[in-house]
């Protein structure tokens, strides 16, 4: 019973299949690919930054924010690669933590698959003959435990590098559309592709996630919004009524 830790096989599969879930899930959410979510993402934090820097500053910030920029990709992106190579190694010690216990708990593990198979509907001979089968196979045990009881797909796990190409790609596409209002529409251009690519970022992954777009652009651009207004009459109450250098 100390496999079980005193619960019960099918109690014991709920909390792995918890342990799984934490395991396995994506920085940017499970709903999408990882690096379409990093992207969208990234593309929305570049414009917000912009945005809140424009507020701030005025045309006066633009070689600042272009500074601001190039560091922040850095850091963006290599942060990406680091969480995802962490998420990476938490599945690897799920997987070899599962290996351990088919290695060294059979009896448990097929108490836990005959539990798991059982609740699916199976009874009887057909339910014996299909543990047989699975158990006399190590490789095909494992993955049928990490699949079924933790709830891992590791078809649709991605490579960390996957995903700060992703967050690289949104940056960058960010960047392109945002360096057009920085240069060509000083006053307000900056503002105007902010919200721009805010908008095309939310619709597009609401589109993706086969929701509804509208809300969540109107709720992004309307963050975004606050966020920036809320910078502005900061300064201007705190700087410019102080007569304070900005």
């Amino acid at each position: 019973m100390n496999h079980f830790k005193g619960k019960k096989p099918l109690q014991h599969l709920i909390d792995a299949r918890l342990k799984g879930k934490m395991a396995s899930e994506e920085i940017h959410g499970v709903e999408l690919p990882g690096h379409i979510n990093a992207a969208a993402d990234a593309a929305k934090e570049a414009a917000l930054i912009i945005l809140l820097i424009w507020s701030l500053l005025g045309p006066k910030g633009h070689i600042f924010t272009l500074v601001f920029l190039s560091g922040w990709l850095i850091w963006k992106v290599g942060r990406s690669a680091i969480l995802g190579f962490a998420r990476l190694q938490r599945l690897h010690r799920v997987i070899e933590e599962e290996r351990f216990e088919i290695e060294h708990h059979r009896p448990q593990e097929k108490e836990e698959l005959t539990a798991l198979y059982a609740a699916k509907g199976l009874t009887g001979k057909l339910l014996t003959e299909v543990i047989d089968v699975l158990m006399a196979d190590d490789d095909r045990l494992l993955q049928v435990m990490l699949e079924e009881e933790l709830g891992l797909s590791l078809e649709q796990i991605e490579h960390p590098l996957k995903q700060a190409a992703g967050v690289l790609v949104g940056v960058l596409g960010a960047f392109a559309i945002l360096s057009f209002g920085l240069f060509v529409l000083p006053n307000f251009g900056p503002a105007l592709c902010a919200f721009v690519v805010i908008a095309l970022c939310a619709g597009t992954t609401a589109q993706l996630e086969k929701s509804s777009a509208l809300p969540a652009i109107i709720w992004n651009l309307a963050t975004a919004a606050l966020a920036a207004g809320i910078v502005h009459f900061l300064a201007k109450m705190i700087f410019y009524e102080n007569s304070l250098p900005l």
